[in-house]
């Protein structure tokens, strides 16, 4: 929790450069950090920015023009100061790097029995093992309700994108929802899963076959910002928000490294200005668009209405923010199948909307006993099914609540906020009555929100 930088996260994840690239001066290696500017224009980007940058000894690398943003990389050490001394500029600060979400100590456990024969049974593994889904659809009863599998009575797709590590477009139980996928991860053009995150949340949405998705009709675009390994640039994060958005998709999950670019307690608040205003400019721009946007609130256990706490516990003085500026954003917590708080689950006042089951280890496991692996969250991976547990595996469950209820109420019909209300006020009233830090407005509950 004492990291103070990306370069310190980047030596944590055994990566040798997160901020920049090296190279080779005459005299030796200089390392060319990468960096955000946000210009005060919120939709485009000033007159004279190139002239401030290039004099300020930078080079833009990608223009994120509707944002007033720019990536630079700089070999400059002065860059910083100098640039943000021009009254053109609101925030600068080097780039950050976000990670798939994760709980810290866990890893997909990867089902090898069911995934020897992958192309065999309907429905089988999700009657096993699905918990998680029969807990959102009230075991299937929201299926046979208008909208409820995601199907729009109108005939129109509803698709859910997914930024994240990519999706197993192959999958027999993901392919047949699979609409397009596009990669904004630098040299790699497939957008494709490499790595089973991605694809564990798709199937969590829309996966129909030996395991089923919250709506089996829903349709699946694949934004992958993941390479095999590493993280990825917020700016590529960013572009990829702005492009869903512009690609006219419905809903976007990400379950994106607890956004850690936002003020995670590893970063002093400083460093991650620049990359906090950017992302929620592309959140905004999302829903201007008419795109509800869905995301994790992080697995690090912790009470993010709590700035000052955070600060201290990091080793930094001042405050320190996990959640976007935004409210428009649905955050979701994560519950285990007896509806408590996931032990990894980020919580706190003001900073969580809802929960969804995102599984644990069972409340025998929570009060000292022995852990249960049937309470993780089952779900598709590349090559087969898989076990895991994580605000990752809870967010989608949200994302795909949304895609249904636009379903029934028609595409381009209602306004994300709309689909934000709908979905808190049909949440079920668990923990402390009302609303609560752990669970927000609530458990989510399909068949509530499409009555």
């Amino acid at each position: 929790m004492k990291k103070k930088s990306a370069l310190l996260l980047a030596a944590a994840l055994g990566l040798t450069t997160i901020a920049g690239v090296s190279v080779q001066s005459a005299s030796a290696q200089v390392e060319a950090q990468k960096y955000l500017v946000v210009f005060k224009s919120t939709d485009s980007l000033p007159a004279g920015y190139e002239t401030l940058i290039a004099q300020s000894g930078g080079q833009v690398t990608r223009k994120l023009d509707k944002l007033g943003v720019v990536e630079v990389t700089s070999v400059n050490p002065n860059f910083l100061s100098t640039v943000q001394a021009s009254s053109l500029v609101q925030d600068a600060a080097r780039e950050n790097v976000a990670m798939p979400e994760e709980v810290a100590g866990e890893v997909m456990e990867f089902d090898a029995e069911a995934s020897a024969a992958v192309n065999t049974g309907s429905a089988d593994l999700y009657k096993r093992y699905q918990w998680d889904i029969k807990q959102v659809t009230g075991n299937e009863a929201a299926w046979a309700l208008p909208g409820g599998t995601g199907k729009a009575a109108d005939g129109k797709d509803i698709v859910v994108a997914v930024i994240d590590t990519g999706i197993d477009y192959n999958h027999p139980d993901l392919k047949k929802n699979y609409l397009y996928g596009k990669s904004f991860v630098p040299g790699i053009s497939d957008p494709i899963d490499q790595k089973g995150h991605g694809s564990h949340v798709a199937g969590s949405i829309a996966a129909n076959g030996r395991v089923m998705g919250v709506g089996p009709d829903l349709k699946l675009a694949s934004y992958r910002v993941f390479g095999p390994t590493g993280g990825a640039a917020t700016s590529d994060i960013a572009a990829a928000l702005m492009a869903a958005a512009d690609d006219n998709v419905d809903v976007v999950n990400m379950s994106l490294g607890g956004y850690d670019w936002f003020q995670d307690p590893s970063y002093a608040t400083k460093e991650i200005v620049a990359d906090v205003r950017m992302f929620n400019r592309a959140i905004q721009y999302a829903i201007n668009k008419g795109v509800t946007v869905v995301g994790s609130a992080g697995n690090n256990g912790v009470d993010l209405s709590s700035p000052g706490k955070l600060s201290k516990e990091s080793g930094d003085n001042g405050a320190t923010h996990r959640s976007p500026s935004s409210q428009t954003l649905i955050r979701t917590a994560s519950n285990g199948e007896a509806t408590n708080r996931a032990w990894y689950s980020n919580y706190g006042v003001g900073k969580i909307d809802v929960t969804a089951p995102g599984g644990d280890y069972g409340l025998d496991y929570v009060n000292g006993g022995l852990p249960n692996g049937l309470k993780r969250c089952y779900s598709t991976v590349p090559g087969g099914y898989a076990w895991y547990i994580g605000t990752s595996m809870a967010a989608p469950k949200t994302a795909a609540l949304a895609g249904l209820i636009i379903a029934k109420h028609g595409k381009d019909t209602l306004s994300p906020a709309q689909v934000k209300h709908l979905i808190q006020t049909s949440a079920v009233d668990i923990n402390k009555p009302g609303y609560d830090a752990d669970s927000g407005f609530g458990l989510i509950n399909a068949v509530n929100a499409l009555k």
